[in-house]
């Protein structure tokens, strides 16, 4: 019984991650150490709909979409959580997650901030005692044809060097810098490639790419090509990228004198408008994977980015 309503804590999973924690006005937060928001979802008529421990209405604020729950309304419907325990808005796991400051702390939207340019993609997980929706235990309805049952084909040659399917983006971007081998620069938001200084990027992929070919793909866009990101590049005709794949991730602490092993897998010439497919094999599902781009003779810093012209590291599967 009691499958009419949900109670349940909220995780976000992404470059913004942790507990949703909220301000006593009701807003929903990622980090800044805040109690972790209750809530509960009811399904009415018009759908889901979530309500907080202090029993008010959680609605998306027009006209920004942020996440918050206030007093005497009723919570926007629309909301479910999946099967695997997403909390879905009209069916979709991404969430926006925008800086408040710089001390990590984030709000919650379904879509960017308008005129916000450090947002990023998240999802959002439910936790409590539960059972799985009851959608999730009805036998699938009988396709009216039977559908192709999926063939076993050798890898494709490649995953194309676009974002147009799914991908990873980097759960943790830390740069190290030969000539400082103690420092530890920390999670950013750019990756900064120069003779001296590596960026090393963790991927969490995910286990339903499982049987799937993954790429690593590295996109270097025109600067005319970006909306809502930038870069500085300074190279010349004989810059070089080269990528290596590490034995371990990389934790938030790892300077240069604390990287994993490394094994060189590529080394390719990089100018503006170059899009690398560096490496093709069976997507490493449900693993966290550690990469990191070394340069020669030249330097670029930019802001990784999946808006378009996408620009930087990804996992790319097809």
């Amino acid at each position: 019984g009691g499958s009419d309503h949900i109670s349940f804590t909220l995780q976000a999973h992404g470059k913004a991650s942790g507990p949703i924690g909220q301000l006593d006005d009701g807003q929903n937060r990622v980090g800044g150490g805040l109690p972790m928001g209750q809530y509960t979802l009811k399904y009415g008529s018009k759908g889901g709909e979530i309500v907080d421990g202090k029993n008010r209405g959680c609605i998306l604020t027009p006209p920004t979409t942020q996440f918050q729950c206030d007093q005497g309304v009723g919570g926007t419907p629309g909301f479910d959580i999946s099967c695997d325990k997403k909390l879905l808005y009209h069916g979709s796991p991404e969430f926006s997650a925008c800086p408040v400051n710089d001390h990590g702390e984030w709000n919650v939207y379904t879509k960017p901030a308008p005129g916000q340019k450090k947002c990023i993609s998240i999802t959002l997980t439910a936790h409590g005692d539960f059972p799985s929706p009851p959608s999730c235990n009805k036998p699938a309805p009988k396709p009216a044809t039977p559908a192709a049952k999926p063939c076993k084909y050798k890898m494709p040659e490649a995953c194309p060097t676009d974002l147009d399917g799914e991908y990873e983006f980097p759960h943790l971007i830390i740069p190290v810098d030969q000539a400082q081998p103690e420092k530890a620069f920390g999670n950013q938001f750019n990756g900064t490639i120069t003779d001296s200084v590596c960026t090393a990027y963790n991927f969490d992929v995910h286990p339903r790419f499982a049987g799937k070919a993954c790429s690593l793909v590295f996109l270097f866009p025109e600067q005319q090509d970006l909306e809502t990101s930038a870069y500085d590049f300074s190279g010349s005709d004989s810059s070089t990228l080269g990528v290596f794949i590490l034995h371990k991730p990389v934790e938030h602490n790892t300077t240069w004198s604390t990287l994993p092993r490394k094994t060189l897998v590529a080394k390719e010439r990089i100018y503006p408008g170059k899009k690398m497919n560096i490496i093709q094999k069976e997507c490493p599902a449900g693993l966290r994977v550690g990469v990191m781009l070394c340069g020669k003779g030249f330097s670029l810093e930019y802001f990784q980015d999946f808006n378009p012209s996408p620009i930087g590291l990804y996992i790319r599967a097809c």
